[in-house]
């Protein structure tokens, strides 16, 4: 007796997942990120003081990271700041609402002292109660 549905007991097909496209997009992906990641995080490039033994300070936010390139050149983040007399308002406002926010002083180890001084002046002026110099250790 033959009612015209396939027969369920004598044959069951074997479902199985092809995986090999998802390895291949996985692949893909995973050199796409190996290749970007170096590019997400350049700076601004600073030539820091080598200190022996500075002990680190914990962050609890994100700092406020202040550059002093070795042109004299002021910037905070990325953004340049083009005289010393607007970078208290502009700490002013990236500060405005966290007035507990550290603030880090990148200064290129060849920059005059007295630069660094009149920046950390300046800093200090616009009402920063944390401010960090940063360093590197010595390469041995």
């Amino acid at each position: 007796m033959d009612t015209g549905t396939p027969s369920r007991g004598r044959r069951s097909s074997l479902s199985q997942i092809n995986v090999t496209p998802f390895v291949d997009v996985m692949l893909v992906l995973l050199i796409i990120f190996m290749v970007t990641a170096p590019m997400l995080d350049q700076g601004v490039e600073v030539s820091l003081p080598e200190v022996a033994e500075a002990p680190g300070l914990p962050a609890q936010q994100e700092p406020l990271v202040v550059t002093l390139e070795r042109s004299g050149q002021i910037l905070i983040g990325k953004a340049k700041i083009d005289q010393l007399a607007k970078l208290g308002p502009v700490i002013q406002q990236a500060m405005k609402g966290k007035p507990d926010r550290e603030v880090f002083l990148e200064a290129d180890e060849k920059v005059p002292y007295g630069r660094v001084v009149q920046v950390m002046a300046a800093v200090k002026k616009a009402g920063v109660e944390k401010l960090g110099m940063v360093t590197r250790l010595p390469e041995e």
